[in-house]
């Protein structure tokens, strides 16, 4: 692991107004960009181009999250909870109260690395085990990753420590790895960080000599050609599985670099680059929201985004990621909604403190939204049809029964 001493120094978080602009701007940029990025997810740039030209704004007629959505809310209601105090038991907890236990949305619990961990949990197994599946290097942390750098606005070794703790329920090596980085990624550009200092940021929380490493330097490198310079530096030729972490993570930070961290250039730089164009526009978004802050976020593209329907995780229905925002950081003042749509009213469950751990478990309660935000948001669409149960103790092959591959092009 890199040593948390090299990580560079970032500026003091801002007064509570500028914090909360960053906060929202952080995880609405994750919304939008999931959202923007989902019709094009699995395809190549010159699919894209063949079908809508360069995409410039939503191409859907519905826009709306996918599982990078709920799950981000998920991680965010837990860490609202119990903040720094966050254990692997919590996380392994939650999972099973708010998802493995109960019955699940149309989409079943979303990708591979959601399905895997979720068989086993079922199965009994416990944290770590629970991660010990085919795509433990998968960006399904990453994309939940963003609201443990807005917790730990300024401080990107925290931010790294509790998206490393979130992901052992889920995830392995290079899948913890991609997690870390964008946790301390957002966790930087909170407190106002320049683009060149985020990306150190995130550089500084993993092994220098990890593959998710390699793929950021490379991405870097490449950034000011632009985009096909970034995706031809870090994509995996002929891998047909677009989830792996480090790529996903490093064409992430790479749009966001090209773009020098405004908003609108990160995110569509993300999104026309294919591959797993809802994650890898998501971590842009959430890079650039919270350099720039919510207002830096065309308005049309905000009012798409409305609370969580709940199709992957029922229980984040009627969530809203402007309300994750303003609970982690410790609340809104009733009237304050920084020029954005009103918040949508806090869950009873959500408990903040240092002996947060020790209070009662509840599960997520339904939040009704603010009546300024949309209504319509879409299910989360993970591009495979459902899938039949699991019987109890058996392993079902995956669909993507090939290994993850060898780096190649280091």
């Amino acid at each position: 692991m890199a040593s948390t001493a090299c990580i560079p120094p970032v500026p003091a978080p801002q007064d509570s107004v500028g914090l909360r602009e960053r906060a929202r701007g952080a995880l609405l940029g994750l919304a939008v960009g999931d959202a923007l990025g989902a019709p094009a997810e699995n395809m190549k740039p010159s699919q894209i181009r063949a079908r809508w030209g360069r995409i410039t704004g939503y191409v859907a007629d519905r826009p709306a999250g996918t599982d990078d959505t709920e799950y981000a809310i998920f991680s965010g209601l837990l860490l609202a909870r119990y903040g720094s105090a966050l254990t692997p038991v919590h996380v392994e907890t939650a999972w099973h109260e708010w998802i493995a236990d109960r019955e699940e949305g149309p989409f079943r619990g979303a990708g591979f690395s959601e399905r895997g961990t979720l068989e086993n949990l079922r199965r009994g197994l416990a944290a770590p085990i629970s991660a010990q599946h085919r795509h433990a290097w998968s960006d399904g942390l990453a994309m939940r990753a963003a609201p443990h750098g807005v917790f730990a606005a300024g401080r990107p070794a925290e931010a790294a420590r509790l998206a490393a703790i979130d992901g052992s329920v889920s995830h392995e090596g290079e899948g913890i790895y991609g997690g870390q980085a964008v946790a301390a990624g957002v966790a930087a550009a909170m407190a106002g960080a320049p683009p060149v200092a985020v990306v150190a940021s995130a550089l500084a929380v993993v092994p220098d000599d990890s593959w998710t490493a390699r793929s950021l330097r490379r991405a870097m490198t490449a950034a000011h050609r632009g985009e096909r310079a970034v995706r031809s530096a870090v994509v995996v030729g002929g891998y047909p599985w677009t989830d792996l972490a480090p790529e996903a993570v490093a064409l992430a930070f790479g749009a966001y670099a090209a773009a020098d961290g405004d908003f609108t250039d990160a995110v569509l730089t993300a999104v026309n680059m294919g591959r797993d164009a809802d994650t890898t526009a998501a971590v842009a978004g959430a890079l650039a929201g919270a350099t720039r802050g919510v207002h830096a976020i065309p308005a049309d593209w905000s009012a798409a985004i409305g609370p969580a329907r709940g199709s992957c995780l029922p229980t984040m229905a009627g969530h809203h990621v402007l309300e994750v925002a303003d609970l982690l950081i410790h609340g809104t003042p009733p009237g304050d909604t920084d020029g954005a749509s009103p918040p949508p009213r806090a869950p009873r469950g959500a408990e903040h403190g240092p002996h947060a751990a020790e209070r009662v478990r509840r599960g997520p309660e339904r939040v009704t939204a603010g009546t300024g935000a949309a209504t319509h948001s879409a299910p989360c669409d993970t591009g495979l049809p459902p899938r039949e149960p699991t019987p109890p103790g058996t392993r079902r092959p995956h669909r993507d029964t090939p290994p993850p591959p060898a780096e190649v092009g280091t």
